[in-house]
C-alpha cells in the first residue's frame, strides 16, 4: 500500500527464542527416537534455560513480549472469535487472542515435558533425568510416563498451531511467519497508536534474562549432582 511503512512488532530476542524452540523441539524428538540420550539430556537442559529466559522476558521484555500485553479475557476472546466467524480478521499488534491461547498451551506443555524429563527414569533404571535421584524409582517412572504423554500432547498443539498459520494465510491472506522472521509488519494493518515503543533491545534487561536462564541451568545441574 502506497505510503505505508513496516513497523517493528516482535523484538529480536523473542524471535530468537521462537526459532530456537522450533529447532530444540525437533532435536528433542530426534534424540529420543534414536536413543541418543546424552544429547537428549543436553537438549533438555538448553530448554530449561530457554523457557526460563522466556518467562523472565515475558516480565521485563518489550511490549509485545510481555505477558501483560496478552488479551485473553472473555470479552476479547468472544469478540475475536465472533469476528472470525463472520469472516472478519484484523491483524493484532502482537498475539491475537487465539494465538495467545495457542502460545499458553504450548508453553504449559513444554514446561510439563521438560519438568517431567528432569525426574524421569527408564524401566531399567539405566537412563534418567538430572534430578531423578531426588525422587523414588516409582515417582521417576510416573514422570517418564507423563513425559511421553505430554510430548504427544505437545505435538498435537504444534499441529494445531501450524494449521492455524495455514488457515490465516489462505483464508485471511495474513502471513504470520514472515513477521516472526523479520519482526516487522505493514503499519497499515494497525491503528496509528500501535508502535513498539521499546523496540530497541535493552542490554540490561537482556542480560538479566540471560543470567536467569544460566542460573536455572546451573541450579538443575548442581542439584542433580
Amino acid at each position: 500500500m502506497a505510503g505505508s511503512q513496516r513497523i517493528l512488532v516482535w523484538d529480536g530476542a523473542l524471535r530468537l527464542f521462537h526459532w530456537s524452540l522450533v529447532l530444540l523441539v525437533a532435536a528433542m524428538w530426534w534424540t529420543a527416537e534414536n536413543g541418543v540420550m546424552d544429547w537428549h539430556r543436553r537438549t533438555g537442559m538448553i530448554l530449561v534455560g530457554l523457557l526460563t529466559f522466556r518467562f523472565v522476558w515475558g516480565l521485563i521484555g518489550s511490549q509485545t513480549a510481555r505477558f501483560g500485553s496478552w488479551r485473553i479475557g472473555p470479552s476479547a476472546l468472544l469478540g475475536y472469535f465472533k469476528a472470525l466467524r463472520s469472516g472478519v480478521h484484523k491483524p493484532s499488534f502482537g498475539h491475537n487472542p487465539a494465538g495467545t491461547l495457542s502460545v499458553i498451551a504450548i508453553l504449559v506443555a513444554l514446561c510439563v515435558q521438560v519438568g517431567t524429563g528432569l525426574f524421569a527414569v527408564d524401566v531399567d533404571g539405566l537412563e534418567s533425568g538430572p534430578l531423578a535421584r531426588l525422587v523414588s524409582f516409582e515417582a521417576g517412572r510416573q514422570a517418564a510416563e507423563i513425559h511421553e504423554i505430554s510430548f504427544n500432547i505437545l505435538l498435537a498443539l504444534i499441529g494445531l498451531h501450524l494449521a492455524a498459520i495455514v488457515t490465516y494465510l489462505f483464508f485471511f491472506k495474513d502471513n504470520l511467519v514472515r513477521p516472526m522472521v523479520t519482526g516487522r509488519r505493514d503499519s497499515a494493518d494497525f491503528s496509528a497508536g500501535d508502535t513498539l515503543s521499546d523496540s530497541k533491545l535493552s542490554w540490561v534487561r537482556l542480560a538479566i534474562a540471560l543470567a536467569a536462564a544460566l542460573a536455572a541451568m546451573w541450579a538443575v545441574l548442581n542439584i542433580g549432582g
